[in-house]
């Protein structure tokens, strides 16, 4: 009785196999998705290093024994847990008139790689866009561009979902850089 279920299994299991390729190969292409939505900005991080309090949008809230909460520990950062609210800006000019805020934080989270690990908002109230844009995901840093996933939103960009291309478009030492985020929503409402 055993041989007998085995050869149905295999029977049932190239019936399958055949109707599934026929399917595919009957269609001969693979569905390429566009993006619904696409939008760019720049955002401006500005680390609080003990001097700059006027300035700084970010700060150091944990960092590992080695490490103090004025200075990045370390070649790599590892251990350090930085919270931001950055101005989102529409070009790479810090002084131009922002249109939201990016707000979250970054994990430094490899000891021997330069990595992080981020989760994030976009939040907007201007009158060209209303609510958030929500981010998480490793931000292999040392990489040119490096893609984190868009998880959700609320306002103008509910329950949107797609990937946020991002690329470090400057930087100054450990006290200031800049993100270009080229996001492309893939389901919008």
């Amino acid at each position: 009785m055993e041989l007998k279920n085995l050869i149905s299994s295999f029977f049932l299991l190239f019936l399958l196999v055949g109707i599934s390729s026929t399917t595919a190969a009957s269609t001969g292409k693979i569905k390429v998705r566009r993006p619904c939505k696409r939008l760019v900005f720049y955002f401006h991080d500005i680390i609080y290093n003990g001097k700059n309090s006027k300035n700084a949008t970010s700060a150091i809230v944990g960092a590992p024994a080695w490490g103090n909460r004025t200075i990045m520990a370390g070649q790599s950062h590892f251990g350090d847990l930085v919270v931001f609210d950055d101005p989102i800006t529409l070009d790479n000019n810090l002084h131009s008139t922002p249109v939201g805020r990016a707000q979250g934080f970054y994990l430094y989270d490899q000891k021997d790689i330069f990595t992080a690990w981020l989760g994030f908002s976009f939040v907007f109230n201007s009158t060209q866009h209303k609510g958030s844009i929500n981010f998480a995901g490793a931000d292999p840093l040392m990489n040119k561009t490096r893609d984190i996933s868009v998880v959700g939103g609320t306002g103008d960009f509910f329950m949107a979902r797609g990937i946020a291309t991002l690329m470090t478009d400057a930087f100054e030492g450990e006290v200031y850089f800049r993100l270009r985020v080229d996001i492309k929503l893939y389901e919008c409402w």
